[in-house]
């Protein structure tokens, strides 16, 4: 079982709406038993809320199914039980990096390192712009999948 992780600051926007994206992304592909995916917080401050309102409007808007959510803390020990833990912005991989402390296994990524934009996924929470955060976390997901896809040989 390949297992990814998707992070974010407060696991309320970006990384739940990654996390259903890919769960859809990959369901649609057939490989919902090959690999699961959940997403993380690097902040404690939003711990056990649900997924941000404008977050599940943009899901609805684009068909993507999603269900309760309780934002959870990256744990130091989830290194060890993830294969890819994806941060959205540079500031997330260095609390990510701060959490685990080490990246030995190269498991520690930016989204959108898998495509040919190589940015963030801004905050919507700053940005109040749940479209281009969507939009972004969308062909990161794209992209991920097919790399993952082409690694494992699914």
């Amino acid at each position: 079982m390949i297992k990814v992780l998707f992070v974010c600051l407060g696991n309320i926007c970006r990384s739940p709406m990654a996390e259903f994206i890919f769960k859809d992304m990959v369901k649609k592909k057939g490989l919902s038993k090959a690999i699961s995916v959940s997403s993380a917080a690097t902040s404690s401050s939003t711990i056990g809320m649900d997924i941000h309102e404008e977050a599940k409007i943009k899901l609805t808007e684009n068909e993507i199914p999603y269900n309760k959510h309780k934002a959870k803390k990256l744990l130091k020990q989830d290194y060890q039980k993830y294969n890819y833990i994806i941060g959205m912005d540079n500031s997330n991989i260095e609390n990510i990096m701060h959490i685990v402390k080490e990246d030995p296994n190269n498991k520690v990524y930016k989204l959108l390192d898998f495509t040919d934009e190589k940015g963030e996924v801004a905050d919507p929470w700053y940005t109040g712009n749940f479209t281009k955060a969507y939009n972004d976390i969308e062909k990161g997901c794209k992209e991920l999948l097919k790399s993952i896809i082409e690694n494992y040989n699914l």
